[in-house]
């Protein structure tokens, strides 16, 4: 069997007396949509954090792709392969969404910072994050302010931003919040497009969303995950239906 690109092994995270993390250990296959979903506090987010090295856990280990990365920095975890969808750079609303892209590109290519006017006018920058735009459904705005963006047209810069990096595996912090009925059915498509191509770990509370997207679901409750499977194995598991759709005696 393959060895999974990431693998988290008995995680384990707290502040204080509350644990946030508990002895969690899940992993996510080359090319497979992986959602982690759960109740608000459930500890979705620290998870991710934890992945990305903007938290140290208390105890176990991240491997990427067989390489431990526990105890990387930020900046080297993006280097090894690793992508999330709203760290890489902030949206700053002056700047148009080709001079972000533009950056991401110049930033990935290792080559040292210029103003965004340069970046913006470098061919061998500009042509990549055109292409990177129109994957992402902005090739029309590419020369917009991020302040003009719609909400949704900013979190498809987001991941243009993070694909720029040419990541292996794509944390995705709930892409559907905030967004109408149209821009989420919108995420979903470009998400859609990517399966395959990108591995990705999916937090969202979207269900629909999610049980359109993941070949595979993580339940989270109070750090510790519940139970793993498909949509139907989720939608079927009673712990699953108590603790997390709020089902069972009363």
């Amino acid at each position: 069997m393959t060895a999974p690109l990431l693998l988290i092994e008995g995680l384990y995270k707290t502040f204080g007396g509350l644990t946030a993390t508990d002895n969690l250990t899940l992993d996510v296959r080359a090319g497979e949509v992986h959602a982690l979903i759960g109740p608000n506090g459930a500890g979705k987010t620290t998870v991710i954090n934890q992945l990305t090295g903007e938290l140290a856990p208390n105890a176990g280990r991240i491997l990427l792709d067989g390489q431990d990365i526990t105890a990387l920095p930020v900046h080297a975890r993006v280097h090894r392969g690793l992508g999330r969808t709203f760290q890489i750079v902030q949206l700053m609303g002056t700047y148009t969404a080709l001079d972000h892209v533009a950056l991401a590109v110049q930033a990935h290519q290792g080559h040292s910072f210029r103003f965004f006017r340069a970046a913006r006018d470098d061919r061998g920058l500009r042509d990549p994050a055109d292409a990177l735009l129109e994957r992402v459904g902005l090739k029309a705005r590419a020369d917009e302010p991020v302040a003009s963006l719609s909400h949704g047209e900013r979190k498809q810069l987001e991941l243009a931003v993070a694909l720029a990096m040419e990541p292996r595996l794509l944390l995705l912090d709930e892409p559907m919040a905030g967004l109408g009925a149209v821009e989420s059915a919108q995420m979903v498509e470009l998400l859609q497009s990517l399966k395959g191509r990108f591995a990705m770990l999916l937090v969202e509370h979207d269900m629909e969303a999610v049980f359109s997207l993941a070949d595979r679901i993580s339940v989270l409750v109070g750090g510790r995950a519940i139970a793993t499977g498909s949509a139907a194995d989720i939608q079927a598991d009673p712990a699953v239906r108590v603790a997390y759709l709020g089902e069972g005696d009363a």
